[in-house]
């Protein structure tokens, strides 16, 4: 029995979509990290109960380092960016986290660089806070482990194939990790990340999507916990195609989720065709309820999947909406400097 609802909440659900299509689906995914890397400071003395976490957040690591503070008797402390919904902004009150939302802002650049900057000034006036730094620390990788586990027991280890949104990297960078350390660390796993056009992680800022970034997947800034050798493919997808990707999904297998996994169920569904003797798995790191009218509501707009194919590319100069694909062959990338 769980001693606490964010342990329920970051154990996911997989579900079989077709003989080599496999959905790992999570109510709110980063509770996984955020309860693993505040159990391992408080094991290891870092900070203790009653001490205040600080850290900056999209939307769903805000909802993830409450649940665990709430959890370990932590305060929470969360600059958060413009994107975060009246939904969120209630839970977190309810919670006891303190929230410090920025002025909205069209330029998510701006809007993290501006976070980034108001944790500099909230660091400066209480030392004593600390930093989990979501997007740099590793600590995040942790509570992962015990997802691949779950995956190697349910789908083997050997040809497989991960599909998810890169976002700070620790989701997919920990599961192929930890998967392909399996045994002798032989194990056949592939890794395939997913990113927004405009997101500077895989050398995409030079395409704006005219609809939006998707939150979560991408980043304007450098992330130290994205580990560039350690994906095989990129896809990068436009708002739209992954509009059609959450309707598909609803529609065809019932499963209700965000942004982020129609876009991963769209490249999930491509790699399965290319590679059909391959299990493929796709994240879903949380519901489609904060999408209801951006992006369901507009189902009737969704593009039939079979009119959606990516374009190959072979360098980032050549990438165009509404899709592409690259492969990244685990290419290594000279460490970038770090908003920190």
């Amino acid at each position: 029995m769980d001693q606490h609802i964010a342990e329920s909440i970051g154990r996911p659900d997989l579900i079989r979509l077709d003989d080599r299509l496999v959905c790992l689906r999570f109510e709110t995914m980063k509770a996984v990290s955020a309860l693993a890397a505040v159990r391992q400071l408080l094991d290891t003395g870092v900070v203790r109960r009653g001490d205040t976490l600080l850290d900056s957040s999209s939307g769903i690591y805000a909802y993830a380092l409450a649940l665990a503070c709430h959890r370990h008797g932590m305060r929470c402390h969360i600059v958060g960016s413009t994107t975060v919904d009246h939904t969120l902004r209630t839970q977190l009150a309810v919670l006891g986290a303190t929230l410090e939302q920025m002025e909205p802002c069209s330029d998510l650049k701006l809007d993290q660089k501006r976070r980034v900057e108001r944790i500099h000034e909230i660091l400066a006036e209480h030392p004593e806070y600390h930093w989990m730094r979501q997007y740099h620390d590793d600590i995040h990788y942790l509570g992962y482990r015990s997802i691949a586990d779950r995956i190697r027991e349910a789908t083997g280890a050997d040809g497989l194939t991960v599909v998810g949104g890169v976002g700070s990297g620790a989701s997919t960078g920990a599961l192929a990790r930890y998967l392909r350390g399996a045994a002798d660390g032989t194990a056949d796993v592939e890794l395939v990340g997913v990113q927004p056009y405009g997101s500077v992680t895989f050398g995409a800022e030079h395409v704006s999507d005219p609809e939006i970034i998707i939150a979560g997947i991408g980043s304007s800034i450098p992330f130290g916990n994205v580990t560039h050798e350690l994906y095989d493919t990129l896809h990068w997808i436009s708002f739209e195609a992954a509009l059609a990707g959450s309707v598909d999904l609803l529609r065809r297998h019932a499963v209700f989720a965000g942004l982020s996994t129609g876009a991963g169920y769209l490249a999930a569904r491509h790699e399965r065709e290319r590679a059909p003797e391959r299990t493929v798995l796709f994240i879903a790191p949380d519901t489609g309820h904060r999408y209801v009218d951006t992006v369901f509501a507009r189902h009737r707009e969704a593009a039939p999947l079979a009119d959606l194919a990516p374009r190959e590319v072979s360098h980032q100069s050549e990438l165009a909406l509404p899709w592409s694909r690259m492969h990244w062959n685990r290419t290594p990338v000279a460490a970038p400097a770090m908003a920190s």
